[in-house]
């Protein structure tokens, strides 16, 4: 099995493990979920992966390689390669989390198929830059906060703006071991 798909971005600046990445246009499929964050994420997931498993316009498959296992539905369907990593973001309302799939790079707004929930969101996100931390473990909300708070200390050590609030990168199946485990935590640096 081949490495992961993964959004294209390049190192500006590396430190132990905090770096500084430039990340490419993409396209993600987002949809917006209140309640706990945890909850969020799973809910959030579940809608989501409706959509890449063929509930679209077209009854295409997209299929994700991780961090969830591919599942055919219809033999007749093409299958799309799908980027990690999942990603999850608190919106400025209380307790409403944005949760985004990376949709393969080959595709545009216009050839995507469009999802049959109106609920899901296809949206471009341009270039951007942004910090990032990468640690292993699960997501619990005190290893999350933890790590936050380390990336957040070096952002201010470096005199490095920011811009918009973190969010939080998930890359494996919840049947990894913890120490296997990738994590990131990643908040956009203010040009």
């Amino acid at each position: 099995m081949g490495k992961t798909p993964e959004p294209n971005w390049r190192s500006v600046k590396k430190e132990g493990n905090i770096e500084i990445r430039e990340y490419a246009p993409m396209i993600v499929a987002e949809v917006n979920i209140t309640g706990e964050r945890y909850d969020a994420i799973n809910d959030g997931f579940r809608i989501l992966a409706a959509f890449i498993f063929g509930e679209n316009s077209v009854q295409q498959k997209i299929e994700m390689t991780a961090p969830v296992t591919q599942q055919a539905e219809q033999a007749s369907s093409k299958k799309i390669a799908m980027t990690a990593p999942v990603t999850q973001e608190e919106t400025e309302k209380s307790n409403e989390w944005k949760v985004r799939f990376v949709m393969p790079e080959e595709y545009t707004i216009a050839t995507l198929p469009k999802p049959n929930d109106e609920r899901i969101l296809i949206l471009e996100v341009p270039a951007y830059e942004a910090a990032v931390i990468r640690f292993s473990g699960f997501n619990t909300d005190k290893n999350i906060a933890s790590n936050e708070e380390t990336l957040k200390a070096w952002l201010k050590k470096n005199n490095t703006r920011t811009a918009g609030r973190p969010t939080y990168a998930f890359y494996n199946p919840p049947w990894t071991p913890p120490f296997m485990k990738r994590n990131e935590i990643m908040i956009r640096v203010a040009k």
